[in-house]
């Protein structure tokens, strides 16, 4: 059987980057190009806007359209006069046509000589008003001013002007550009190829070759053993103390109160010992954290309980997942709870949800969240502590991720602060 390759997390982080550089890329590409549509557009629009009022104004088109009226001379006249001025408008302003018709939309004028006298195709206002519009005519879709032409001194209105610019002039100007804007894009796609293979490389530098999940679980793995060593570390110092105290007792002859000491220790302890003696907590490393969180509690001064459903079903999570979930819902609410008021006080309870779901919910006396820091609690490398520590802002994040990797969710209640989590229960083979 070929076992199948995993990508590595360096290769990860390298095909991540490429994709954002050229989703970037594209996009910035895209938007250059769109908004020189857009400034092309309204160039056009102030362009034709111009012409069309300049010449709806001259006293050479006033006149030539008051005399229309007059006969079919006088129009063939008014087309020999303004002709050749909307010639000379076409070849030197840059736009694609100018038509000067009567006020019923005869052409007198237009770019293709054998459209004269035809009806002018576009939109002629029911009052003499400017209008500019996008209108399909006989040249194609073009951006159109159409203005009233009124007799010399009156207000008697006696044709109209229209200038436009096809869509496609408009194009053209966009593709003289498209070599500027494609290097922009291509330098873009350079600089994100080349932060890219940096990423690759520090990311190579720190994980080597393991996979994203590997790097993933040497995380969970890392932060479930700094938080059962911790654990130990108190339990071992409070054991310390107690053999330390004893003995010095037996040295000054107090035999008894050494040996009550001793007895009230392992008393306690195998109670707790017995209460973790059901399926969700029957995992030796889970045993060894709690018993070490009771004793980090009270060198810590907190008043810390737990609460085990005897029906509660063994968790769906490797021992390391298990840890770092419920290590890190502790961790957090034992910071909560000693910068809280007096007194302080944590409860854990792990109890059946159904035949298939554990809860676990972890309360404390703590302050409770911010409106920030609610929001932002599960976030990377986000915390409210002010000590520096390379651990800060990743047990609630990774407590997230191992959740909604199994299948679970986390919910956050206040008055009081609780962290409840709901958690899949092992079954078949997994249970214990």
């Amino acid at each position: 059987m070929v076992q199948k390759r995993t990508r590595s997390a360096s290769s990860s982080v390298f095909l991540a980057l490429i994709l954002i550089a050229v989703i970037l890329g594209l996009a910035v590409g895209g938007l250059l190009i769109w908004d020189r549509q857009r400034a092309g557009e309204h160039e056009a629009e102030r362009a034709t806007e111009a012409i069309a009022t300049t010449l709806a104004l001259s006293p050479t088109t006033r006149q030539a359209l008051a005399a229309v009226e007059s006969g079919p001379a006088q129009r063939a006249e008014a087309t020999a006069t303004l002709q050749p001025i909307t010639r000379t408008l076409i070849d030197r302003a840059g736009i694609t046509y100018v038509t000067i018709m009567t006020t019923d939309g005869i052409r007198l004028t237009h770019r293709e000589e054998s459209q004269i006298g035809g009806f002018y195709l576009g939109t002629i206002p029911g009052t003499p008003t400017e209008l500019t519009e996008v209108f399909d005519g006989t040249l194609g879709p073009s951006i159109r001013t159409i203005v009233p032409v009124f007799a010399p001194g009156g207000t008697e209105l006696v044709g109209w002007v229209s200038a436009g610019v096809t869509l496609g002039t408009v194009g053209a100007s966009i593709r003289d550009e498209l070599p500027l804007i494609l290097t922009l894009t291509a330098g873009l796609l350079a600089a994100g190829v080349v932060g890219a293979l940096l990423g690759r490389h520090y990311t190579r530098r720190l994980a080597g070759d393991l996979s994203a999940a590997d790097v993933r679980d040497a995380t969970t793995s890392f932060e479930s053993l700094r938080t059962l060593g911790a654990a130990l570390r108190a339990q071992n110092h409070e054991h310390g103390n107690r053999l330390h105290t004893a003995v010095a007792m037996l040295e000054l002859g107090r035999t008894r109160e050494a040996i009550t000491l001793l007895t009230e220790t392992a008393d306690h302890n195998q109670e707790l010992v017995d209460s973790l003696a059901v399926p969700a907590t029957s995992e030796s490393t889970m045993n060894a954290l709690l018993l070490g969180k009771t004793a980090q509690a009270a060198e810590r001064g907190l008043d810390f309980e737990t609460v085990i459903d005897p029906e509660a079903p063994a968790l769906a999570l490797s021992p390391i997942d298990a840890i770092a979930v419920v290590g890190n819902l502790i961790d957090n609410a034992f910071d909560a709870a000693a910068s809280g008021e007096w007194p302080h006080t944590v409860h854990l309870e792990i109890r059946a949800a159904g035949a298939e779901t554990v809860e676990i919910s972890v309360t404390d006396s703590g302050a409770g969240f911010s409106e920030e820091s609610r929001a932002r609690m599960f976030d990377h490398g986000y915390s409210t502590k002010a000590a520096p520590s390379a651990t800060r802002g990743i047990g609630l994040a990774l407590v997230r991720d191992i959740v909604t990797r199994a299948g679970g969710h986390i919910a956050v209640d206040e008055h009081p602060t609780t962290l409840r989590v709901s958690l899949p229960a092992a079954t078949g083979k997994d249970a214990r």
